[in-house]
């Protein structure tokens, strides 16, 4: 049975993979697809042309796992594609979001890293002469940003991961596309928070197309897969350019820098046992 296996497939890019897939290859008899929202998998099964086998479940949990590799040794399937889709990120700089949000940044590392490794060496023995794998990296991967830092950091692994798995699976006939978009236009922004640059928002992409280009240039054999000019145009930038002196300029917390000096200010009194200084009235708050 030739399959493709899809994480992240309730929402967002993931979705828009499943829905894309049996126009690319039409020989696919399912598509197995893993989230945790249940019902927003069984709606996208009733949409699509192939049938769609549901795993529910968190990928930070080990049953998942148990359950689709139970699935994979009873039915020996001819794994076609994988598509490692699922990840997530958080908007703020690294000791902010210990206190906002202080499982968060380890969560990153769990789904975006982690989970997707575990993944991808489950399915490995599956895949055959002429399968791909797609994993979702990020324009982010390309250099360290601040106030993203650990989701940036997630991204870079993906992109190291698959370029070195890549190398290792080509002389058997298996092709590793790590995907480096922009910003997307998804759910992925309510998590995470907003991005108040305005060049950002310009480029914003949509799934159909980020999705399409993956395919084609999976198709194709390439690497990396990027969509649009201006995310190509930064690639070359975080090659040329020295990446401190772009740090320096690119921030995307949107917070001001007097926001965040009274953050810090903040954060040093509590340390001390003091009060803290609200920022809206300059006042001292108990």
């Amino acid at each position: 049975m030739r399959i493709a296996i899809v994480t992240g497939a309730s929402s967002g890019i993931g979705r828009e993979f499943v829905k894309q897939l049996p126009y690319f290859y039409r020989s696919l008899e399912e598509i197995w697809v893993i989230a945790r929202r249940r019902e927003r998998l069984e709606t996208l099964a009733n949409m699509s042309p192939v049938p769609l086998r549901i795993f529910e479940g968190d990928l930070t949990e080990g049953h998942v796992y148990s359950k689709l590799g139970n699935a994979l040794e009873t039915e020996k399937p001819n794994l076609r594609m994988l598509v490692n889709a699922a990840g997530f990120g958080k908007i703020g700089q690294v000791s902010k979001l210990a206190e906002t949000a202080p499982s968060s940044q380890m969560e990153m590392v769990d789904l975006n890293c982690r989970a997707l490794t575990r993944m991808t060496l489950t399915c490995l023995p599956y895949l055959s002469k002429g399968s791909r794998v797609i994993h979702m990296a990020s324009a982010a991967a390309f250099l360290p940003q601040p106030s993203f830092a650990v989701y940036a950091a997630t991204k870079a692994y993906v992109l190291s991961f698959s370029r070195g798995l890549g190398a290792e699976l080509e002389d058997r006939g298996i092709f590793v596309t790590a995907v480096c978009p922009g910003p997307v236009d998804t759910e992925f922004f309510e998590i995470s928070g907003s991005i108040k640059a305005s060049w950002k928002t310009r480029v914003m992409a949509k799934p159909e197309k980020v999705v399409k280009q993956a395919l084609l240039d999976s198709r194709n054999k390439k690497a990396v897969s990027i969509y649009g000019i201006a995310i190509k145009t930064a690639q070359v930038g975080a090659k040329l350019l020295p990446h401190r002196l772009v740090m320096k300029t690119f921030n995307v917390d949107s917070s001001s820098k007097k926001e965040r000096h009274h953050y810090a200010e903040n954060h040093n009194r509590r340390k001390r046992g003091g009060p803290e200084i609200r920022q809206d009235a300059g006042e001292v708050s108990e």
